[in-house]
């Protein structure tokens, strides 16, 4: 039986604890060597003066045991405000206990709070336990989507054009 979980807002005090999540989510996403991120880049990007982005964490019994981090994106199309979850991640040993969906459920019902018109989120193509939660929540595949991204000496290069 899994203790109740709890869901919180971080605080800038658990940014050893976010920063061990995201750790442990690049590990299983074999993206480790991708990781720039330390405490202090984000206690000042999550904590400082022009915050990024929210993170919820999940407690079960005195144990975290995931996150979701999100942040706000707005449609067009929609004329409305929307939140893209950039992570959600729950340990290995916690998963299948209701947490991811304690975590994303809390998401979307800040997403209603705000008067969101969606709530969106990328999983990796490999990612077959996460797809499969993912649609037994009801969510769909933007297949006719391909993202791009611009990044480092890319994306400086594309500022000064």
């Amino acid at each position: 039986m899994t203790p109740d979980i709890r869901i919180v807002e971080a605080a800038a005090a658990d940014v050893p604890v976010i920063l061990e999540l995201i750790l442990g989510l690049a590990d299983y996403e074999k993206l480790s060597d991708q990781v720039t991120a330390t405490e202090e880049k984000l206690r000042e990007t999550l904590f400082g003066s022009h915050r990024g982005a929210d993170v919820l964490l999940a407690y079960t019994g005195g144990e975290c045991t995931g996150f979701a981090l999100f942040f706000p994106n707005y449609s067009t199309f929609l004329a409305r405000p929307g939140i893209f979850l950039e992570d959600l991640y729950v340990k290995p040993e916690w998963r299948g206990k209701g947490i991811g969906t304690a975590l994303l459920r809390r998401v979307a019902a800040i997403a209603r709070e705000r008067g969101c018109g969606r709530l969106e989120w990328e999983v990796l193509d490999w990612n077959a336990p996460s797809i499969g939660f993912y649609k037994s929540l009801g969510a769909v595949p933007m297949d006719e989507w391909t993202k791009y991204r611009v990044t480092g000496e890319a994306l400086e290069k594309l500022a000064l054009v």
